[in-house]
């Protein structure tokens, strides 16, 4: 009985509200002579605190298009847009800036989802050995992360020096699927010299080529190593559930102008990468079972920077200089 009484009553508060909003809007409208969409975009930067409000005020609208419109096709937004003014009744002359605006920040909506989309596709897509294209980028990740060793044969004892749990990298990227490859490909590709720099500090001090004056200076004599690539997958993991959550709209609607890419995605996955290798050395775990315990910790700080508007997680990676502001 209890339970159905607090049901009830959040029902009832939800519609209140609701209400309440509605009447609010009227009345801002009435006074200001401005619809909400007008209101965010005059009064608002561009980013993610305009363009989530925008997302917001359109998605929990009465009107059927501007509920629509955030998931309209990237080629139909123009039309959109002309619509969305039509059915306000807002002049486009009198206005010109509103619909500039409007679209920049439906671009970045409708990018999102569609990131999510593509993602996605690629998590659902298994490694297939016996696919040539498949297999030639799993042989790049080998040649981008040790160029000077050549891998003796396709199944071998190698793999585990770059962090994979066995003779055969495939059974290891079920989770994530070739999203996992993907990422690694690009990291150990795009910016080499890190990558290798991350794998050589990943590696346990007696597995490691660096002298102990070395890891000392480092600072890492004491750090418990890791396998590069399961961590790799285990971040993308983090990273798609940021994504797939809505968490890095905050750092995509900052840092990309118009709609968000895979490119972006793949350039997140760089930045934890860096990020989580810095923190892992931090925590200065006992052993690898406290793998699971740094990671939360790490996914709470990465969640509480995008909780703040104006955060670009990777900013050497932003297009937001390119952000106009209308």
């Amino acid at each position: 009985m209890k339970h159905f009484l607090r049901m009830l009553i959040q029902v009832c508060l939800y519609f209140y509200c609701k209400f309440l909003w509605r009447c609010l809007k009227f009345v801002m409208r009435k006074l200001t002579g401005r619809c909400e969409l007008q209101r965010i975009c005059y009064n608002t930067k561009p980013g993610a605190s305009r363009t989530m409000k925008i997302e917001t005020s359109l998605r929990d609208s009465k009107s059927k298009l501007l509920q629509t419109s955030v998931s309209v096709h990237p080629d139909a937004i123009e039309k959109t847009i002309e619509d969305i003014m039509e059915l306000k009744k807002i002049n486009a002359d009198i206005n010109p800036q509103l619909g500039i605006s409007l679209q920049a920040c439906l671009l970045q909506i409708v990018g999102y989802r569609n990131l999510i989309a593509d993602v996605e596709k690629l998590r659902r897509e298994p490694y297939d050995s016996d696919n040539p294209q498949h297999e030639e980028m799993l042989l790049k990740l080998w040649k981008f992360l040790k160029p000077n060793t050549p891998l003796e044969s396709r199944i071998s004892k190698q793999w585990c020096e770059i962090g994979f749990q066995g003779d055969d990298p495939k059974t290891d990227f079920r989770g994530m699927g070739l999203l996992g490859l993907y990422n690694l490909q690009y990291f150990a590709e795009r910016d080499a010299a890190a990558a290798q720099q991350v794998l050589s500090d990943s590696l346990h001090p007696k597995c490691s080529k660096f002298s102990k004056a070395e890891w000392e200076k480092k600072r890492m004599d004491k750090a418990i190593g890791y396998s590069f690539a399961i961590v790799g997958i285990n971040i993308t993991d983090l990273a798609y559930n940021l994504l797939v959550s809505g968490a890095l709209k905050t750092h995509f609607y900052n840092i990309a102008p118009e709609a968000p890419t895979l490119s972006h995605f793949q350039q997140t996955f760089c930045y934890l990468m860096h990020e989580f290798h810095k923190f892992w050395i931090e925590e200065d775990p006992m052993d690898i079972m406290e793998f699971n315990r740094v990671r939360e910790k790490f996914r709470k700080r990465i969640m509480k920077q995008l909780q703040n508007p104006d955060m670009a997680l990777c900013p050497h990676f932003a297009a937001s200089e390119g952000l106009i502001n209308i």
